[in-house]
């Protein structure tokens, strides 16, 4: 399709389609790309505090699993980080209300119908993760983090069984009395607190390639349960990157990566030729306005392209009027764009970024490396969820669905989000 009927296909008051999928589909592939080194640059720093640390992980070793209760909370906490936290969702919760009221009006006659719901569970959760950072140690999880693990896999597996439920033509939730949850967000959590601590029981032997292969056990087989039992394949990748993060920051050599890499990218070669659809998806990805699956894509670029610097104003979106499918879910960046502008696309990536630093600043700060990895832990987690979310709105990868931290639709990924911002938190309150 050549650039006059791209430019057809925009006629809806947006800008051409041709300055959305040309010079500035190539600045935010770039861009992705830019954010993704400078926050590899924190992995690096981080990984070099790690290795100045007296004894590498033999500290850990010594302190974390033969930990006395002599650890008392000190007069430090991270005000900044709750502040970046509260920010986030309230404006989450703003651009919420905004993104999702016509289609709540239209569908459920409650033009707050989405809105009321985020809105109790994050008060809640918020409130739960304040609570868990002030009472609560964090080491408290140390004797259940092998039950975690486990817990997770087992959860994930019931949603195979009648208990699943399916939705938008995936099953991944499940449905126990009132109670509806995605299982695979747990194991996010699970992810990283079985590593930090396996990492921690390791020492210096973390430096020896068989150690990696070994760490990295519990990362593939709880990414490899996601796809399989949940079929979600970006919670799959988020978990799988949590754990190859982990195991950068904790390994003082860059040789095995070297063989992950060349590994990984065999893998997905041949996971892409098993089955066609993921082919096609690429195509999709290439050329979204030759294929019908490639509405969502289109309809998302054209809010981007439409709002310019300063956007149309908040709640003056046209493409939530029914035109861009799941606009409160994976899409909803696409909407702030259109509403907000540049300026406001620009507002939630600053937050983000400080949200990261305040983990960085923690994890170099923390009292012992179980408590650090925790935090390096949530930090590779939000970076990880962040840049793909926004890079699949954008279309500089392949669609996956993947909802923004804070800023989406989605009662469970706000719970579990909170609960790891908690724990975060419950470090920070030890730091010295």
């Amino acid at each position: 399709m050549g650039d006059t009927a791209r430019d057809r296909l925009s006629d809806r008051g947006s800008i051409p389609l041709r300055s959305i999928y040309g010079t500035s589909r190539k600045d935010s592939i770039y861009a992705a790309f830019r954010e993704f080194f400078l926050l590899s640059l924190l992995l690096v720093d981080i990984r070099k505090f790690f290795a100045d640390t007296e004894s590498d992980g033999d500290r850990m070793k010594k302190t974390l699993l033969n930990r006395k209760k002599q650890n008392k909370k000190s007069d430090y906490y991270d005000y900044n980080l709750v502040a970046v936290i509260v920010l986030l969702v309230c404006f989450g919760l703003v651009m919420l209300y905004s993104t999702s009221s016509y289609m709540a009006e239209v569908n459920y006659g409650n033009d707050m119908f989405y809105f009321k719901k985020q809105a109790l569970i994050s008060a809640a959760c918020l409130i739960g993760a304040l609570f868990i950072s002030k009472i609560l140690d964090y080491h408290i999880l140390l004797p259940f983090t092998t039950a975690l693990y486990v817990a997770s896999l087992i959860l994930m597996g019931l949603v195979r069984t009648p208990l699943g439920h399916s939705s938008h033509g995936a099953t991944r939730w499940l449905y126990i009395g009132p109670i509806n949850f995605q299982p695979a967000e747990l194991a996010k959590i699970a992810v990283i607190i079985m590593m930090a601590y396996m990492i921690g029981k390791m020492g210096r032997k973390v430096k020896t390639l068989k150690s990696c292969m070994i760490l990295g056990l519990p990362g593939a087989g709880l990414a490899l349960a996601a796809y399989i039992l949940t079929d979600n394949l970006s919670t799959a990748i988020i978990i799988l990157g949590i754990a190859v993060t982990l195991i950068f920051v904790a390994s003082p050599r860059y040789a095995q990566f070297i063989w992950m890499a060349v590994s990984g990218v065999g893998f997905l070669g041949i996971f892409l030729a098993l089955e066609s659809y993921r082919l096609e998806r690429l195509a999709i990805w290439r050329n979204p306005e030759k294929y019908e699956k490639g509405y969502q894509t289109l309809q998302g670029l054209y809010a981007i392209g439409s709002g310019g610097l300063f956007g149309r104003g908040l709640g003056n979106s046209v493409q939530k009027l029914g035109f861009l499918p799941e606009a409160q879910n994976d899409m909803i960046f696409s909407i702030v764009c259109e509403e907000l502008g540049l300026v406001g696309a620009g507002t939630i990536i600053v937050l983000f970024l400080i949200l990261i630093w305040r983990f960085f600043v923690i994890a170099t700060h923390a009292p012992d490396l179980f408590g650090a990895l925790i935090a390096v832990g949530a930090m590779a987690h939000m970076m990880i969820q962040v840049i793909l979310n926004i890079a699949v709105v954008t279309n500089s990868i392949p669609n996956t669905g993947i909802t923004l931290p804070f800023i989406s639709y989605g009662g469970t990924s706000v719970v579990f989000l909170l609960l790891e911002m908690g724990l975060v938190l419950s470090v920070s309150s030890l730091v010295k």
